[in-house]
This record gives structure tokens, sequence and C-alpha cells, in this order.
């Protein structure tokens, strides 16, 4: 659809905003500054407006900031980072379930609608292509869905085409334009990963083949999984992962990421978002050809993704039950994060040849009483979430070992759990028994 493409202010651009409506920021570290904080400033003018976005890193949220009572705005997350999480905890944040494969039927089918959509791209080439740089998302689908589609140029974005313009949009196909002067990139780090994050990087890097074409979710013990690989002797590793980040650049300068035996979109690292530090940012400014950026369409579809061989998708955890059965993104009945594409890696790696899908898990943790609590239960508790069923659970790794779970029993599933878990709770998992006077 080709659209009147002004250039505006950005108090000119949110003029277009009205009650009631539905207002798309995006996913990830691309977020559109400008737009949000001219948003803000109409704090009191507007009433219903709701927010939709997800995995913010940027330190806050202007319409919330400007808004604590939500007289005018709400905001939606699909997956809460760090800052959504404490204003999910204040509760200032209604959180929406739903796994990123899902995300675009939503729009397609009228359940998510979008009346104005917040796009962060590039400056515009020659030809009047802008880039939707660290976020591909899948903005292309909101765009054709939106009513009102404002582009927010941000100097500081990559320019990364894709492939056949995977990651391009043009000018016109937006209805307003604004530019200014950004701050630089919003970075992503972790901590510095434990000894026992280390050891359990070591037994899933024995496990993995040369040629293997790598989804690491983000967190410590995946880029622990990169660096023990950087440091290995495995050779023509690959990527296709929902979120590139400073991992994947460790492994190119160590010579191990050459996407040299993929199947498709050989010689590159396909991606739906890109999430990292400043050196990272450089990295795919000054190597755009070694990239794909894609729609979640493209990257999270575990139809496609499974006709790559040899798919190795990492995962974290914060409790797995005897059953195999994940929680991923609560405790005590609150929120933490969300399910975001770790089903769709794990149905993709299962269905893979010669792939497999982690999860990666602490055995135990500390209170911080300094009570040892065990992170494999009987079962996972209720108020806690099961992100991912014991149907897709391959493999659960801990610092005691690996528990290959895909084809086994309920059975086999209990003893091979309890083999992995920490060995002071072992006796206590291994009283607990099914209450079958539920059948009698």
């Amino acid at each position: 659809m080709t659209r009147a493409a002004t250039y505006v202010s950005p108090a000119q651009a949110v003029a277009a905003v009205r009650d009631g409506d539905y207002i798309d920021y995006g996913f990830g570290g691309s977020f559109p500054d400008l737009l949000d904080n001219a948003l803000a400033a109409r704090t009191g003018s507007v009433r219903r407006v709701t927010v939709r976005g997800g995995l913010v890193i940027t330190p806050k949220i202007a319409v919330l900031e400007a808004d604590p009572e939500g007289q005018s705005f709400r905001y939606e997350s699909i997956h809460l980072g760090d800052y959504e999480r404490k204003q999910y905890r204040a509760g200032r944040i209604a959180f929406v379930p739903i796994a990123l494969r899902l995300v675009p039927f939503l729009y397609r089918q009228g359940k998510f609608r979008s009346d104005v959509a917040f796009v962060p791209v590039s400056r515009p080439d020659a030809e009047g292509n802008v880039s939707l740089g660290t976020g591909c998302y899948l903005w292309k689908t909101i765009i054709d869905c939106a009513r009102t589609v404002i582009f927010e140029l941000n100097e500081h974005l990559p320019f990364l085409p894709g492939v056949d313009g995977s990651n391009l949009c043009r000018l016109d196909e937006a209805d307003m334009i604004v530019e200014g002067t950004h701050a630089p990139l919003a970075e992503r780090t972790y901590r510095a990963p434990s000894e026992i994050d280390r050891r359990i990087a070591e037994l899933v890097v024995n496990e993995i083949p040369d040629g293997a074409v790598l989804s690491l979710g983000v967190g410590t013990v995946p880029f622990a999984i990169a660096s023990a690989l950087a440091d290995s002797d495995k050779k023509d590793l690959g990527c296709h992962t929902g979120t590139i980040s400073d991992a994947y650049r460790k492994l190119y300068l160590a010579g191990k990421l050459t996407n040299a035996r993929k199947e498709f979109d050989t010689g590159r690292s396909s991606f739906n978002l890109a999430m990292g530090s400043s050196d990272f940012y450089d990295w795919l400014r000054e190597n755009p050809d070694l990239f794909r950026p894609d729609s979640i369409d493209y990257i999270h579809d575990p139809a496609r993704i499974a006709k790559l061989s040899r798919v190795i998708s990492i995962n974290g955890g914060v409790q797995v039950d005897l059953m195999g059965q994940e929680n991923a993104e609560s405790a005590n009945g609150m929120q933490l994060s969300g399910i975001g594409g770790q089903m769709d890696f794990l149905e993709g790696a299962f269905r893979s040849a010669g792939g497999c899908g982690y999860i990666c898990i602490n055995s135990s943790r500390l209170t911080k009483d300094g009570v040892r609590k065990s992170n494999i239960l009987p079962f996972i508790p209720g108020g806690s979430t099961v992100s991912a069923p014991r149907t897709l659970i391959e493999a659960v790794a801990t610092e005691y070992g690996i528990a290959h779970l895909a084809g086994k029993s309920l059975a086999e599933r209990r003893e091979a759990m309890i083999a992995i878990a920490h060995p002071d709770f072992r006796d206590a998992l291994r009283l607990e028994k099914p209450d079958l006077s539920l059948f009698l």
C-alpha cells in the first residue's frame, strides 16, 4: 500500500492517536523513543489508549512514566523485559501469553488491532528504502493492518537489507515520517557465567556436532555455551535464531560461525531480532552481507526450521518436573518474562535431522535466606506456568548431566530427571509417586 509519506514533527505525528486506539511499539531493542516521548506529552488529552510491545531493553517507557495512574494509557506486553517486569509487578502492565510464531495470526485474524504503528527504521538509502535494522519483528504484517503508519528514523540503526529486501520497507509505506536525535542503541548484557553455568555448557557442547545450526536463547547459559564452542574444535557452525547476540559474534571472531553447511541461507546468520553490546551492533553494521534478518513468519516457523539439519536449540528454564514439563517464565504465581520463541525452536529442533532441543537449568538454587531449593520438582506447582509441555522437551541439562527424554516412558523420565537433580533432593524425589487413588 502506498501512503502519504509526509515528514512531520513527533508532536504532529502523535496527533493521529485517538481515544481507544491500539498503538504498536514493536519488540526487542529497537524502540520508538521520539514518538513515545511525544505521545507521553498527550497524557490527559486522550483516553483508553493501549500501547503494545515486548522485551523492551530501553531504560524507560515514557507513556508509563508520565501516566502512573493509567488515566490515558495502558500497556500490554507479549514478553516482559527487565523494565516491563518491574512495571508488571507494580500492576501497571497487562501480560498477554503467546508463542511468538502465532502473533502474526492475531493481527491477520483481527484479534489484535493496530490503529497506529510506531515503526523504528534506519535512515533511507538513495532509492528511498529504509531498514528495520535490529528489529524485523512482524512489522510488515502490522504495516499492512494499521490505519496509520509512522516511521521513526533512527540514525543509529544499522542498514541491514536482508535477502530480497526481507528487512526493508519503502518510505512511501508510511503515512508520516519523523526524525531527530537519538541516544545510542540500548545494550543487552549478561552476568558472568558461574562455575555451574560453565559445567552445563561443557556437557552440552560435547553433544553439539560440527555443522550444527544454533538457536541460542538469551541468557547466561547460552552465552557460556557459545564461549565453550568458541574454545572448542567444533567447526562450520550456523545460526538460525530468534535473537542474535554477542554470543554469535564471539563464535564468528573465533572462526566457528561460517553457516557453510546450512541447506538454505548458506553463508548467512538468520534472525528476527538483534540485541547486544555496542561492539555487536558495529559488527552488524559493518558486515550486512553476513546476515538474513527476516520476519517471525520466516524465522520462527517450525516447518522451515526443520528443513535445516542439526538444529540445536538452547534455552534456559525456571523449573522442570519429573515428567519433563518446563516452567520458563514464572515463579510463585508471578510472571517473569514470556515464552517468546522457545516452543517454536524446540519443535523445529525436534523435527530437524540430527537436531535436538535442550533446556538448561541449574539443578538447585539458594533462597535469600540461604536455603537450598530444588529446581527439579515432582510436578510444576500450582500458580506456575507450564511453558513447554513434556511432549516437546527432548533433553534437560543440569550441572549433573543431561536427561534425554524423547521417546521415554513416564517411569523412565522420572529416573532420568532424578539422576540430574541435586544429590540433596534425589531421595525425596524418588518418594514422590502419582496419586493413583484418583482413578480407583
